[in-house]
């Protein structure tokens, strides 16, 4: 409980810090910190420790202590009267042995080889769990980074046609154009408040969703609207990959494979461990006893010694039951084969798209590299015929959509972009 609260209180505190700029590499390492996911996969990590514990068990030596006290009906014991010697109705032992398996069916070196993969398999899916989490938080911060982006986009559309409405009533009121001018500018303005007004909101839900990713424990007195300021840019360097590279990357490298291989020679020491069933368990033990006089009423009177022995069991016939789990054990590796198989196959295919993902927003990136451009230059050519009396209002307000939809389309571009390559490097495995 006290880790709990402690932790709760550090998602607190860390909330209160978020007016401070919030950079990429900040962002996951407070998800390495607080992330509810990241954190139930430790706990996993630590479970799987107590299972290679127990696998561990059977090579190790048992101690066992014992005892027992027992008192009878003494109409119920059978005596011999001789003098000196008493009949004791009451009896007590105890003692302390050591046992130590020696043989087990191979099931003894099959544990330590359990133990260990156990462990490294379960390091390979909190390896998984950490880079999903992070693949989302840089996903996640992108997404803040382009709704913040698309504010800026919405807010300048409708400045832009609130000073094409102001323009068209001042020359209403020099009386040379029509009102219908200004009822056109004035429905430009209110069709385009309800795209500002998603973007904000989108702005507010996607800095949620990171603050979420992030752990934060958010506390009531904070409104829907997270103060939350990031610093990093969806701008990235150009970057190059290669499809058949990609593929053996991701094959070689992939923690989910690498996981799954795990599990099939896990699945493979579960036969050996059925078929010890059918073999001799041999154990050696050693010890000391004590017990109470066979010869005397009196309990004080102890007699003690060693001990040293072996014992061996054989299961000669068992009703088949070992048969069986020896044929679920090779179904159970048959299967994990077929899942290894499987995974290979569809991180393959992951791969593939990612790479045409990336492939089509690089080239979508490029062709608005001069969108904007050509768009800022479209619209003050717009204004000028206009202002000389050769466009019209409606080409103005045609070459203003364009504009916005250009910014729109670029940043849209930008943010495809970032996260295409971030998905492409999480599916060949990249660190």
């Amino acid at each position: 409980m006290m880790n709990q609260h402690s932790q709760a209180e550090t998602n607190q505190i860390t909330l209160t810090t978020l007016t401070t700029p919030l950079s990429l590499e900040r962002a996951f390492n407070l998800a390495l910190q607080q992330n509810r996911a990241i954190l139930k996969s430790r706990a996993e990590v630590e479970s799987s420790h107590g299972v290679v514990i127990q696998t561990r068990a059977v090579v190790i030596p048992k101690v066992q202590a014992t005892g027992n006290y027992t008192d009878y009906d003494p109409k119920s014991i059978e005596s011999f009267p001789v003098p000196g010697v008493g009949t004791p109705h009451q009896s007590w032992n105890t003692g302390l042995q050591l046992v130590q398996s020696f043989y087990e069916g191979g099931r003894m070196s099959s544990a330590l080889r359990t133990a260990k993969l156990t462990r490294e398999q379960s390091l390979l899916q909190h390896q998984t769990v950490l880079a999903d989490t992070l693949l989302a938080v840089r996903v996640a911060y992108y997404d803040v980074l382009v709704a913040a982006q698309q504010i800026i986009v919405r807010e300048a559309s409708v400045n832009l046609l609130g000073k094409e409405q102001d323009d068209q009533q001042r020359r209403l009121d020099a009386g040379t154009v029509p009102r219908f001018n200004v009822l056109r500018a004035e429905v430009a303005v209110a069709n385009a408040k309800p795209a500002l007004i998603r973007a904000r909101n989108a702005h507010r839900v996607a800095k949620n969703n990171l603050a979420n990713l992030l752990g934060f424990d958010l506390p009531r007195e904070v409104g829907e609207d997270i103060p939350l300021q990031l610093t990093d840019t969806l701008e990235l360097p150009p970057v190059q990959f290669e499809l058949s590279a990609a593929i053996g990357q991701a094959l070689a490298n992939r923690t989910e494979i690498a996981a799954l291989r795990k599990a099939e020679l896990l699945r493979k020491e579960d036969i050996v461990n059925a078929r010890s069933g059918m073999l001799p368990s041999v154990q050696g033990f050693a010890g000391w006893g004590w017990r109470n006089s066979s010869f005397t009423t009196d309990l004080a009177r102890e007699v003690d010694g060693w001990q040293v022995g072996a014992q061996m069991s054989w299961n000669i016939f068992d009703g088949n039951l070992t048969r069986g789990k020896i044929v679920q054990a090779k179904a159970q590796q048959e299967k994990a084969r077929i899942e290894l198989d499987d995974s290979a196959s569809k991180i393959e295919l992951e791969v593939r798209t990612a790479y045409s993902e990336f492939v089509g927003a690089r080239e979508v990136l490029e062709s608005q590299k001069k969108v904007q451009e050509q768009a800022d230059e479209a619209l003050r050519l717009a204004k000028a015929r206009a202002d000389a009396g050769t466009a019209t209002q409606l080409d103005v307000l045609n070459a203003e959509t364009a504009l916005t939809e250009a910014r729109t389309t670029q940043v849209q571009a930008q943010r495809d972009y970032a996260v295409a390559v971030s998905k492409l490097e999480r599916s060949i495995g990249k660190p």
